[in-house]
């Protein structure tokens, strides 16, 4: 049987054209109302000039890099090869993009590997550079770090064709309460890190900024807090990770002075679906209320899910339509309780696919490794007031 189709009059249409303009209006006031820079992503592989100019047209405010020590410096003493980092710095200027570096891991001359507890195939940093010549070499990093892009940067002086935008936040380290990390993770000596790293971030920049290493939010296994009546009691299933909540409440219990060596806390809430955010945000909140620390700034350095198909050995694979469906809902709930939670980043892990990387990174992108964009890259513009 024909089914009979009714036809669009002209009322109709104009209510269409009504409701398009709203969402889109509702959109852009939404990013309006967000802190600058709040709109970021973090790139797998470095990406062409294209594709930065693409993600500015789109919303995209900020770009996370990762920088390896031991990449930058493979010798003791030897030259640090900025080649790769200024190739990122240049594209991302030109293109309008602040720039979020991450330093980490460390060269095998400064601190020596250890193996992964439970994983005979992993190897990490046996400790952070804290001590000895490791902790005067990763001072010289970040030094010379701040000396080539920072304020009246080596880097902006040789470039002047080049949009001026001094790097000013410098992440430390990368998930130090995961052994992936660091083989034995330790808030008292992520700590020291962080007092370190300030000191020498400000003797080169007075007005640099450190932002904490991205905390896994729960690592399985990982060591936590839980109440139980009047007296928190420790609970954990024998690993040697930590939730992000305690590896931070720790850190403020040791670390005396450490309160005012950084600006923002940063946390890597990977989750099963964005319905459990709520709870892991408000724990970390609720840890630097207790350490008095309340208005601290919170920076999601990382977030992200899989477009990869469903499997029973991967929580993060949500298929095409189900990657979509959780950016939606934890952008909406992060850019509705930005205010609240002082959210002042957040940055989608990641721009494009990379087979190989990671257990879900082969589908996390918001572009296929041949930069087709997907449905989660128009979804990402919506939010960030952008065009696809």
């Amino acid at each position: 049987m024909m089914r009979a189709t009714a036809q669009p009059t002209r009322k109709t249409a104009a209510l269409a054209l009504v409701l398009a303009f709203v969402a889109t209006f509702a959109f852009a006031a939404r990013a309006q109302a967000l802190p600058a820079k709040f709109w970021g992503v973090v790139p797998q592989t470095s990406i062409s000039e294209e594709h930065f100019e693409r993600l500015a047209r789109g919303g995209v405010e900020s770009i996370r890099v990762p920088l390896g020590w031991a990449d930058l410096q493979s010798q003791r003493g030897g030259p640090i090869q900025w080649g790769g980092v200024d190739y990122l710095v240049e594209k991302a200027a030109l293109a309008g993009l602040d720039v979020l570096p991450t330093i980490s891991g460390a060269p095998t001359w400064a601190v020596p590997i250890a193996n992964v507890q439970g994983d005979r195939r992993a190897k990490a940093p046996a400790r952070l550079p804290v001590s000895g010549a490791a902790a005067g070499a990763w001072r010289s990093l970040l030094i010379q770090a701040v000396e080539r892009y920072g304020p009246g940067g080596q880097f902006w002086i040789s470039h002047p064709n080049v949009p001026v935008k001094p790097i000013r936040s410098w992440q430390i380290w990368n998930e130090p309460n995961f052994k992936y990390f660091v083989a034995r993770p330790n808030p008292a000596e992520y700590g020291k890190l962080v007092k370190l790293s300030y000191s020498a971030l400000r003797a080169a920049d007075p007005g640099a900024q450190v932002v904490l290493a991205g905390l896994f939010s729960q690592p399985l296994g990982g060591r936590y807090i839980r109440d139980v009546r009047e007296k928190p009691t420790l609970q954990h299933g024998g690993s040697i990770n930590y939730f992000a909540s305690y590896f931070l409440e720790q850190m403020y219990k040791t670390t005396p002075g450490i309160k005012s060596k950084f600006s923002a806390v940063a946390l890597h809430p990977y989750t099963e679906t964005w319905r459990y955010l709520t709870p892991e945000i408000e724990e970390v909140r609720e840890v630097l209320a207790a350490s008095h620390d309340p208005a601290k700034a919170l920076w999601i350095t990382e977030l992200g899910w899989s477009s990869g198909p469903k499997r029973s050995n991967d929580a993060f694979a949500k298929g095409p339509g189900g990657q979509v469906a959780e950016l939606r809902g934890a952008f909406r709930l992060l850019t509705t309780n930005a205010a609240k939670w002082r959210i002042k980043r957040l940055y989608w892990f990641s721009v494009e696919d990379a087979k190989g990387s990671c257990n879900f990174c082969d589908g996390t992108g918001l572009f296929t490794e041949a930069f087709k964009p997907k449905r989660s890259w128009t979804e990402y513009v919506k939010f960030a007031g952008g065009t696809p």
